[in-house]
């Protein structure tokens, strides 16, 4: 990790969970000791706190010297390597009040140093000007526009809670542990269809109840929102050598939600802590956070269960444990059993692991087969759709979606990495933007003359209007708008570029009357999300999406009016063969 950023947007949330019951900590984390709350525990555990108060110190004091020295970047590196010495230290924060005093005390210090660092300057290498290149849409070298800045750029990441938090403080009841010689026949069975070996146990099956029972909202969002993500993590796994079916393993860490962060500050959909991120070369700085991409945060989780897998000899449910509870405790637990097996290094494992494996391996058998265990009429989301267009320094995100007919918080739902409203400064970015609109977002941009690139607007326009009902809605000269917009076609509506300075209004002007027969109007259910309404009505949900200026993941109230394709989704990938899909 570069910048302790990251962790810190969430600190707020950390205090309150960190206070809760014992969350469960990704992979690379925390060795979480379970029923060590007792006074003579913390008792002995003191001459180790103070070991490991000692070393976290030692490396915020370096913190401060390269600070004070000018030297930002190793200043953070310190900073993360004082707050990774405590979450690493293999003792349970919360179990030892000082220990838990001390690293909440420690981020609010590392949280005011990274405020007041100064930001990264401005890489400038004498580079030719920035351009767009549209990147899934056939784009040439010829597509070249001058860059556009503009500020927009304070709003930082919106995180949502991992769903390990509440997992690992699951107890299975009485009843979800009853397993009947029928079960286990069938659980070997089943298992059979898995592409890799793993011994069977009850435990299994007792998650298989679970999620057949009170399980079954979580299970039904998972098997939901896989199909956005699935085949991109399949493929990536596959060319790294990982069996396919242990991509289900996002489905535990994070229910798919790229967004989703731990007490911790475990991120994304595969919930990487900063260093083991920065270890398989996650970039974490002030502009973005890769551990919530898509692709390389699938990649970095595929090459990190591969190093796990070789490290075991090829035993996956060891591997999946140690990607919970990290290697070391792995290590640990199979020296004290004397022999390399999950079931049996099971009882000097942390809870939370004993849990997280059986977990995961039921989450795949249901995924396997979801209509033998009751899951009938679960559809998955489409794949993401998008195209990839490559953008200058610091390129706004509200230029971007007003371009693109977007909002914000859709272009940022495709890129959940970017920490800001802007593209990272000092470097151009492959961004993705909705689908089929890679093409005409370059040739906007191109319209805008680079000596008033800092003073340009995008707006719509409705079919029909002219350069002349532009001109008096905006308050501009049609010279001017001619001279920016000259050879556009304005029969059929579409965007143009204003002078913003001189801008009176932007409403777009719309016919009276029903919006086409393309479109129609619906209305959401109680607790509906946009990708459900459109998966409802047999339309594309990031097509829906667009149309509604919403992110498909969005949370409707009941009775919301929202707009959707009438006859067929709009937009689909077997139309356009340049678009690309993940």
């Amino acid at each position: 990790m570069r910048t302790s950023l990251p962790r810190l947007l969430s600190l707020l949330a950390m205090f309150a969970m960190l206070v809760s019951p014992a969350a469960n900590l990704h992979a690379q984390s925390l060795n979480v000791s379970s029923l060590r709350t007792t006074s003579s525990d913390v008792e002995r555990d003191n001459p180790r706190v103070l070991q490991i108060v000692e070393k976290a110190e030692q490396h915020y004091k370096l913190g401060e010297l390269n600070l004070k020295d000018r030297n930002v970047d190793a200043a953070r590196a310190e900073f993360d390597k004082a707050v990774d010495s405590v979450l690493e230290s293999g003792m349970d924060v919360r179990s030892n009040p000082r220990l838990q005093t001390y690293y909440l005390e420690l981020v609010e210090r590392v949280y005011r140093m990274e405020v007041a660092m100064p930001s990264a300057p401005v890489q400038n290498s004498g580079q030719q000007p920035a351009q767009f290149v549209a990147a899934s849409t056939g784009a040439t070298a010829n597509d070249v526009v001058p860059v556009v800045q503009q500020p927009g750029f304070l709003r930082e990441q919106k995180f949502e809670p991992s769903p390990l938090d509440e997992l690992s403080r699951l107890e299975l009841t009485p009843e979800e542990k009853r397993v009947t010689t029928d079960d286990v026949a069938q659980l070997e069975q089943a298992k059979s269809a898995v592409d890799f070996g793993f011994n069977s146990n009850s435990l299994i099956q007792g998650f298989l109840n679970y999620y057949q029972g009170r399980g079954r909202a979580t299970m039904e969002t998972g098997l939901r929102r896989s199909g956005r993500y699935m085949s991109m993590a399949r493929r990536i796994f596959r060319e790294e050598g990982v069996p396919e079916d242990i991509a289900w393993l996002g489905q535990v860490e994070s229910a798919w939600r790229p967004t989703a962060y731990s007490w911790a500050a475990a991120s994304g959909l595969w919930q990487f802590i900063p260093a083991t991120g920065a270890r398989y070369g996650l970039r974490q700085n002030a502009w973005l956070d890769e551990r919530n991409s898509f692709e390389k945060a699938t990649r970095a989780s595929a090459r990190y269960l591969k190093f796990l897998a070789n490290r075991y000899r090829g035993n996956w449910e060891l591997a999946i444990g140690a990607y919970n509870t990290g290697e070391g405790n792995i290590d640990r637990a199979i020296s004290r059993a004397g022999v390399a097996d999950f079931w049996r290094v099971y009882p000097y494992i942390a809870q939370e692991t004993r849990n997280y494996v059986p977990n995961i391996l039921a989450t795949i058998l249901i995924a396997k087969n979801p209509a033998k265990y009751g899951f009938h009429n679960v559809r998955p989301d489409a794949p993401l759709a998008f195209d990839v267009v490559n953008v200058p320094s610091a390129t706004s995100l509200q230029l971007i979606a007003t371009a693109t007919d977007t909002s914000v918080d859709y272009i940022r739902s495709l890129n959940p990495e970017l920490r800001r409203d802007i593209t990272p400064r000092g470097e151009s970015y492959n961004l993705r933007v909705p689908p089929g609109r890679g093409k005409s977002f370059v040739a906007v941009l191109k319209r805008i003359p680079a000596e008033r690139r800092e003073s340009a607007k995008v707006i719509s326009v409705a079919p029909g209007e002219t350069f002349q009902t532009i001109a008096a809605r905006t308050g501009t000269s049609v010279a001017q708008l001619q001279m920016w917009n000259g050879g556009v076609d304005l029969s059929g509506g579409g965007k143009i570029v204003v002078p913003a300075g001189s801008v009176r209004s932007v409403a777009m002007v719309r016919p009276r009357g029903n919006v086409g027969s393309s479109l129609i109007s619906v209305r959401a259910r109680a607790g509906e999300t946009l990708a459900q309404l459109a998966a409802r009505h047999n339309v594309g949900a990031d097509e829906v999406a667009r149309l509604n200026a919403l992110a498909p993941d969005a949370a409707l109230s009941a009775n919301q009016e929202v707009r959707v394709p009438s006859k067929s989704p709009v937009g689909g990938a077997s139309t356009a063969p340049t678009r690309r899909r993940r």
